[in-house]
């Protein structure tokens, strides 16, 4: 996105807290057009009681813009001359709700057992090249604000690099959301994402000015991140290579079709002998038998042999 778009964004989020909504009802053909919308293009289905839900995040956006109706609205949108609209309606339909180290268990695992499993398998394995053999790839798909890809970091910088000092951490995390995306860059959260965070990891890894906790370059260095949507079969194509992928809380929002697609993009984006982390409420039950399900204290990961 160019300057001039996040400009308009950043303004038009500034507006959220101002701007008072009209009153409109969408009609339940409309309804069912933008539900069939949503879930084509991201794989999110709205079920019919969320029609509610659905109109109280689209009516800022298109009193915003001066828009007098639903209609009005979901033909701009459809329009192939206006793809930013893109941006702001994947803003206003998705859900972003994360904190440091929100996952204690599959941390855990992670230093307990995984990273080190990883370490050792390509110390063995044929056909990798040496900078291959001492780097540990790791994807935070659906990563919202930055949350949980920095608390893989802050875990791997403390108990995992100081035993393998000559192994690198690289770890992507992805979101359709770009205001999120914005967020976890920028790496600076208030007190309610930080309230989790071991007092020593917060001492050691955040920058504290008032209220504001930001992430410290140490740790900022492992991570990257990017706009992405998990539903585009082409870009998933793309992310391959990866020793370990959270996914969690995402499949929730997806039907059985849409949960076998992605899973699938996901097994394939694993390296052999590498790791799926989903969210403690879902399953890959019914969804993929591609994998292996292995224990772990209060947590399993999904494996791919």
């Amino acid at each position: 996105m160019n300057q001039s778009s996040d400009l308009k964004l950043s303004e038009f989020r500034k507006s959220l807290g101002s701007v008072l909504p009209k009153q409109m009802t969408m009609s339940l053909p409309l309804f069912q057009e933008i539900r069939k919308y949503i879930y084509e293009s991201t794989g999110i289905y709205f079920q019919d009681n969320k029609k509610y839900l659905l109109e109280s995040r689209l009516q800022r956006r298109i009193n915003y813009l001066g828009l007098n109706s639903f209609e009005e609205y979901f033909s701009l949108l459809k329009r192939n001359s206006n793809p930013e609209e893109k941006r702001y309606f994947y803003e206003a339909i998705t859900i972003n709700e994360t904190f440091f180290f929100r996952n204690q268990p599959q941390l855990d695992a992670m230093a307990s057992k995984i990273f080190q499993e990883i370490i050792n398998n390509k110390k063995f394995q044929p056909g990798l090249l040496p900078h291959q053999r001492n780097k540990i790839r790791i994807w935070s798909a659906a990563s919202s604000s930055g949350e949980e890809a920095y608390s893989v970091a802050m875990v791997f910088h403390d108990l995992i690099q100081p035993k393998y000092p000559d192994v690198t951490l690289e770890i992507i995390g992805t979101d359709i959301n770009t205001s999120v995306v914005e967020t976890a860059k920028e790496g600076v959260y208030k007190e309610y994402s930080i309230r989790n965070i071991p007092p020593y990891y917060l001492k050691k890894y955040f920058k504290i000015n008032g209220n504001s906790y930001e992430v410290t370059p140490e740790i900022k260095k492992f991570v990257s991140f990017k706009v992405m949507n998990l539903y585009d079969d082409i870009m998933m194509r793309t992310m391959t290579g990866f020793d370990v992928i959270f996914c969690a809380n995402v499949l929730i929002y997806f039907d059985t079709a849409s949960k076998i697609k992605v899973v699938s993009h996901l097994y394939n984006s694993l390296n052999r002998g590498g790791y799926l982390f989903i969210g403690y409420s879902e399953t890959l039950q019914g969804i993929s038998k591609a994998f292996k399900l292995v224990s772990f204290p209060k947590t399993v990961g999904y494996k791919k042999e």
